[in-house]
């Protein structure tokens, strides 16, 4: 009898294991920091009286969970997918992990509801493209653009953008695809100020890549490394620094071409 309890227990164990796993691999690729990974996995285990052990890196997720007694346990390991950055799966795993304490959820309903977040719908490729390029011209209207800077600002994020999503499709390298994108908005930006479309101070020219700074990965660094987390903090710290340096890679090429001072 108490063979067959543990062989029901180890199996729940299994599903479980599977589907804090997919949660934690769904919330590192949506943007989530290290600590609260950690907190969300460890709520849910708690949920169902098991305690998790967990290594959690950029690329991969590793766990053992535990129950009571330490007398049975299970070790899995998933490899994170690409990281793109989406607030609606951070806040609807967060919520989820909240009703799993108050509503006694099953691994098959945290399952179900852990794949209709994964298939809710973007926003359209068009609109997101529109606001990045208002966002770009609103941050060129604080620095005091003329009208034609805006315009070209828009027109430089609005292709910038553009540019680095098909070279992602392309499967470029994801370095290589956002040093097009500020190759792509500095060289039409900088080409309004070349022909003396744009303000001589090149409003346009400078705000015209703002999309593309990794404010993401530079909070999660300070935030993984302030909770101890090192190893994660330095890792985004130092991805960050490396898309720092293609998009000034980019602005810099466009400088040499139309050889600014």
């Amino acid at each position: 009898m108490d063979q067959a309890i543990k062989s029901v227990r180890r199996e729940e164990m299994k599903q479980l294991g599977k589907v804090l796993l997919k949660a934690g691999t769904m919330l590192m690729s949506a943007g989530a920091n290290t600590g609260r990974i950690r907190n969300t996995i460890n709520r849910i285990a708690s949920a169902f009286d098991y305690s998790v052990e967990l290594h959690i890196s950029q690329r991969a997720l590793s766990l053992t969970i535990m129950d009571e007694e330490e007398s049975s346990f299970v070790s899995k390991l998933r490899r994170t997918p690409p990281h793109v950055i989406n607030f609606t799966i951070l806040s609807g795993i967060s919520k989820m992990s909240w009703n799993i304490v108050q509503d006694n959820w099953s691994s098959e309903q945290i399952l179900a509801d852990l794949e209709r977040l994964e298939k809710m719908p973007h926003y359209h490729r068009w609109m997101v493209l529109s606001l990045v390029g208002l966002a770009g011209a609103g941050f060129c209207a604080l620095a005091n653009g003329s009208p034609m800077d805006l315009l070209f600002t828009f027109l430089a994020s609005f292709l910038g953008l553009f540019v680095r999503q098909e070279a992602v499709k392309a499967n470029f390298n994801p370095y290589l695809a956002i040093y097009f994108a500020a190759l792509t908005a500095s060289l039409i930006a900088g080409g309004a100020v070349k022909l003396g479309l744009g303000h001589a101070d090149s409003y346009a020219f400078v705000t015209s890549v703002l999309f593309l700074i990794p404010g993401v990965p530079l909070i999660n660094s300070f935030s993984d490394i302030i909770d101890g987390n090192i190893q994660n903090g330095i890792t985004r710290g130092v991805n960050a620094l490396v898309i720092s340096f293609s998009i000034a890679l980019g602005i810099f090429t466009s400088t040499f071409i139309y050889q600014f001072q």
